[in-house]
This record gives C-alpha cells, sequence and structure tokens, in this order.
C-alpha cells in the first residue's frame, strides 16, 4: 500500500499546496475541481477531452508536464528499454502516458516503467485507462516546474506500492539517480554506465550515449 500521508485540510490554500508539493507553478493544479475532491473519472474526462495527463495525489489533480529536452530523453530511453526487453521476452514498457493506479485514489504517470509480466494479471496487458498494475522500474526526467517535495512523494509513493527501482534522469546535469529505497540512492555521471541491477539483469547504457542524443545535429 502506499505511504500514510497527514490528512488533507478541509479547505485548501496556496499555502496548503506548497506544503505538500513544494514550491509548483499553482497552473500545474486543475483549479477548476475542487481541491481535495477530485477523482480518477476526472483523470480519465480531461485526457479524453483536452489531451492533458493529470496525476491524481490527495484528490488533487496535478498536470504532468514535459518539455522537448525531457521528452527527447524519455523516449531514447524507452527504445532501448524496449528492445533489450523484446529481445527477452520479459514485460513490457510503457511510455510517459501510461497511467496506472498504485493505490486507491493514487494515479501516477512514470514518463517510462517496465513491468515484468507477473505483474499483470494472468498476464495480458490490461485494457483499462487506470489499471492497477505496479511497475517494477519507474523512471522519471525531471523537468524544470518538478519540485524537491513532489519528487520525494513520488518515491514513497512508488516503493510504498511495490516498485524495486526508480531512475531520476536530470537533463541539465546529465546525471541518473538511482533508488532502491525512498532513502537510498547512488549519482551517476560523466562516463559511467546505467544497469539494470536485479530487476533488469544485462542491461546496460552509457550515460554518455543516452546524453549524446541532446546533442544531434542535422
Amino acid at each position: 500500500m502506499a505511504s500514510v500521508i497527514a490528512s488533507p485540510p478541509a479547505l485548501w490554500t496556496a499555502e496548503d499546496l506548497a506544503e505538500r508539493f513544494g514550491p509548483m507553478p499553482l497552473q500545474r493544479f486543475r483549479l477548476d475541481r475542487s481541491l481535495g475532491m477530485a477523482t480518477e473519472q476526472d483523470v480519465i474526462d480531461i485526457h479524453d477531452r483536452e489531451n492533458r495527463l493529470y496525476e491524481l495525489v490527495d484528490g488533487i489533480l496535478v498536470e504532468k508536464t514535459m518539455g522537448l529536452r525531457e521528452s527527447i530523453l524519455a523516449m531514447a530511453l524507452i527504445r532501448l528499454l524496449g528492445n533489450f526487453v523484446a529481445k527477452g521476452k520479459l514485460g513490457i514498457v510503457a511510455g510517459p502516458d501510461g497511467t496506472m493506479r498504485l493505490a486507491p485514489g493514487l494515479v501516477r504517470i512514470p514518463d517510462a516503467s517496465f513491468f515484468r509480466w507477473d505483474r499483470f494479471p494472468d498476464r495480458r496487458v490490461p485494457s483499462e485507462p487506470i489499471p492497477d498494475v505496479v511497475p517494477n522500474l519507474g523512471v522519471e526526467v525531471l523537468s524544470p516546474s518538478n519540485t524537491a517535495k513532489e519528487m520525494q512523494r513520488k518515491l514513497e509513493d512508488f516503493f510504498a506500492a511495490g516498485v524495486e527501482l526508480v531512475w531520476f534522469i536530470d537533463p541539465v546535469k546529465r546525471c541518473v539517480e538511482i533508488f532502491t529505497s525512498p532513502t537510498q540512492s547512488t549519482v551517476l555521471q560523466g562516463n559511467a554506465t546505467l544497469d539494470g541491477g536485479s530487476v533488469l539483469p544485462g542491461f546496460s547504457l552509457p550515460l554518455a550515449e543516452l546524453f549524446a542524443t541532446l546533442d544531434q545535429q542535422g
């Protein structure tokens, strides 16, 4: 189950939001819904109507934002992970719109995720728009609007739900922070090589190769 978070206030204020999520731009919150009262159906309806992605946390809709640079890194990693996973028939790799329910009322959308087949009921990909599935690996490519509190909460939610490994990719510092728990991590940069550990044995990716995707010229 997800980590226990203090009960939300009866009436949310900007100060409450900052206390819970850090100094996040207010435009990332869906303020046309009653704060603390949003539902999974709101996530689905907004996506279907506006093609915008929102995570659901404490009854609040928080927009999932990604710029071009972050998207390029995410897609490069998804391509490499997907090729590795498909070759070994290990499971499924999902992209930055892969919505999932980690706990009742908690919807997350990692920028990339890997699921072993045994994470799926009947070893089949679910058909629901927000399925009850937890990845083995969750990946987040950091964006300028992400805050430390937001990302720490994501870590706690991921590991409480059963995620085994989390990667935070920083396109500015060109490093990857590897988490094996919400409080244990290792930072790789420079000429280091990222590997899949016990979650994806045999997978390896030189960081220089990953971040070189940002330096391409036509």
